[in-house]
């Protein structure tokens, strides 16, 4: 058995979640992806794998495992890449995870200028509303932190943003403008859970932007609670409510008029995006890579959501 082809096959068929699917994307015949499998659990003599007729999912022993086959298999690419860097331009993958929201608007429009610049190094862009926990197993994780956060990491910072309160114009003409804090208590309030969760707290607290003044601790009726930032956004563009979200995230569709910036002289919290790395392991060349592009694209990504 290639120990090394089957911790690479087994990670697919965990990453496509089914053999079909890894198969198609190894360029392997599924029974062949299948039998290096059920080889690999054979050595190991332990189940990795729970298999049933709709999906395959991780047994516990698979997902600890999976964390130490990934970090072999960036190390093995690591190794290559420094082999071939003085002879050839940067070539392989870089792992990136990031929350959802991140991914789709901040790293995606950023994608056809990576090509440009490194056309042999491909992005593999991985999402998780809960990234912390899994800094280790790739090559560079996008982390939002509250401000003051002192955590110990490394990690380049990228930028600081603001949550704010939002709603469409055509909610703000059914129910009335929001003056101060506490009429928010009036209005349809569309929750992040995710944000709650990490809180400890579902009250909606807001702060004076000036840093001057209480806060106001809210408990405005919620007709709508999701983790996903995309739904929360597009309940809020439609009309559902008013919700908090990110200015990264609102400031295109402030700048069209599809959303208005409610009560501009509080907000949620302030944040901030780095990118974190894996604490045992030496900076390859292509996440220095990744690292100093986004650098360079940031103010131009924030500008752009504003035009």
């Amino acid at each position: 058995m290639d120990r090394l082809q089957a911790m690479t096959v087994f990670a697919r068929v965990a990453d496509e979640g089914g053999f079909a699917a890894a198969a198609r994307a190894l360029d392997m015949s599924p029974p062949v992806v299948t039998r290096v499998v059920a080889e690999l659990e054979q050595h190991l003599n332990t189940r990795l794998l729970n298999r049933t007729t709709r999906k395959v999912t991780l047994t516990d022993a698979g997902d600890t495992y999976l964390r130490r086959v990934r970090g072999i298999l960036h190390e093995v690419d690591d190794a290559e890449a420094a082999a071939t860097a003085s002879t050839r331009d940067l070539q392989g993958a870089v792992h990136v995870l990031a929350p959802p929201a991140l991914a789709t608007y901040f790293l995606a429009p950023l994608i056809p200028r990576w090509r440009v610049r490194h056309p042999r190094l491909m992005l593999d862009i991985a999402t998780d509303n809960f990234v912390a926990g899994r800094v280790d197993e790739f090559d560079a994780t996008l982390l939002v932190v509250p401000d003051g956060f002192d955590g110990n990491i490394v990690a380049r910072k990228l930028f600081q943003g603001e949550a704010i309160v939002v709603a469409s114009p055509g909610y703000l003409l059914r129910r009335g403008t929001p003056r101060q804090p506490p009429d928010l208590e009036r209005h349809d309030f569309l929750r992040d859970a995710g944000l709650a969760a990490r809180s400890g707290t579902r009250k909606l607290c807001l702060f004076p932007v000036s840093g001057e003044g209480e806060a106001h601790e809210l408990t405005p009726p919620v007709v709508l609670q999701s983790t996903s930032t995309d739904v929360l956004l597009r309940a809020v563009l439609d009309g559902t409510g008013i919700a908090v979200i990110p200015r990264l995230l609102a400031q295109r569709f402030l700048a069209t008029g599809a959303l208005v910036h409610v009560l501009p002289d509080w907000i949620l919290s302030r944040y901030t995006v780095y990118a974190a790395l894996p604490t045992q392991r030496m900076l390859p060349a292509r996440t220095r890579a990744f690292l100093d592009f986004v650098s360079d694209q940031v103010a131009e990504a924030l500008a752009a959501q504003e035009a």
